[in-house]
């Protein structure tokens, strides 16, 4: 048990880092809110990007437990988020040789922090896919392990979030870059193929689960 908790956490980490990474309207909004607000704005908006994802993970458990238990249910959610992690690793690995993190800041206005969190979050299309898709698969896993398994996946998932916007946020506030763009690119890449492997570990358990085995 303590083995596969530990693994739900690690590999949460890791894609959910992989989705942090990729530039979207959260990325832009702690730029602008670090250069006015200062290192404490990427930690805002992911409490408020974490307040958004707990509701939906408490709707998800409170209304679809039952459904999300059934084989059938399993192997479409496997197949398909293993789907959608190779269509997000190879657009990773083609935009590499463009890629570019620019820490310019905006002047444009915004709202709270916490509240920016929740809005940004709900206008990337990509955070809705991801968690009808991969979400959803990772969920019906941890729950094989009971509420422990659902909290160890919410933790490394929302611990990513914060660890890259915290450093993000620092990196704004301190008029710095301590992120080269070739350094970017490295960690793109290898966060890529990270996504490759898991992909075909989907893949492989959603076709064990339609297969019967």
């Amino acid at each position: 048990m303590p083995a596969s908790l530990a693994l739900i956490f690690g590999s949460s980490f890791v894609i959910a880092l992989s989705g942090a990474l990729m530039p979207g309207p959260l990325l832009t909004a702690t730029i602008a809110e670090s250069s006015r607000r200062g290192f404490i704005a990427g930690p805002l908006l992911i409490g408020g990007h974490a307040i958004l994802e707990m509701a939906l993970i408490g709707a998800l458990l409170l209304g679809l437990a039952p459904f999300l238990q059934k084989p059938a249910v399993f192997t479409i959610i496997a197949l398909a988020g293993a789907g959608i992690l190779l269509w997000m690793a190879v657009g990773m690995l083609r935009s590499l040789p463009t890629l570019r993190l620019s820490l310019a800041a905006s002047e444009s206005r915004t709202t709270h922090p916490v509240a920016s969190g929740i809005l940004m979050s709900l206008a990337n299309p990509y955070w809705s896919i991801w968690w009808a898709t991969i979400g959803l698969g990772y969920i019906l896993y941890s729950l094989k392990f009971g509420v422990w398994g659902v909290l160890f996946f919410f933790a490394g998932h929302i611990l990513a979030d914060l660890a890259w916007y915290s450093f993000i946020s620092a990196a704004v506030a301190g008029g710095r870059r301590f992120l080269t763009d070739r350094l970017y690119r490295s960690l793109i890449a290898a966060l890529a193929v990270v996504l490759i492997a898991f992909a075909v570990y989907f893949a492989y358990a959603g076709l064990c689960s339609l297969l019967g085995r």
